[in-house]
């Protein structure tokens, strides 16, 4: 069963953390015409429930092909609302990933990391 209360804490703490590094890469990536800051909340918002729901049909031995589907589903939402294609929706995803990872440790070694899990 697909706990709802998780979901909408994820969601919120997606669109205050991911959102503004994965709308700042997609800006520098693809120019401010096409990453909104409201896609970039858009594509958390989907992704999180897509991967709720992903992970509660594709559970237990189908969880890798859940998780390749999952890939597949951020890739898919980060070309359709930065309007690029999928190797450009490839690199802002890792570029993203990559940020993130840097933000995270900075606020762990700072001591501020409860801030920065989501």
């Amino acid at each position: 069963m697909v706990d709802l209360l998780a979901v909408a804490v994820s969601i919120v703490a997606g669109i205050i953390v991911l959102s503004p590094v994965l709308w700042l890469v997609g800006r520098w990536l693809v120019g401010k015409e096409k990453a909104k800051f409201t896609d970039a909340i858009m594509i958390v918002m989907i992704g999180i429930i897509a991967n709720a729901i992903v992970g509660w049909i594709l559970s237990g031995v189908l969880s890798f092909i859940g998780w390749l589907l999952m890939l597949v589903i951020w890739l898919y939402l980060i070309k359709h609302f930065f309007d690029c294609g999928w190797l450009k929706a490839f690199t802002i995803a890792v570029v993203t990933v990559i940020v993130y990872v840097v933000i995270f440790v900075v606020l762990a070694l700072i001591g501020l990391a409860v801030f920065a899990i989501v």
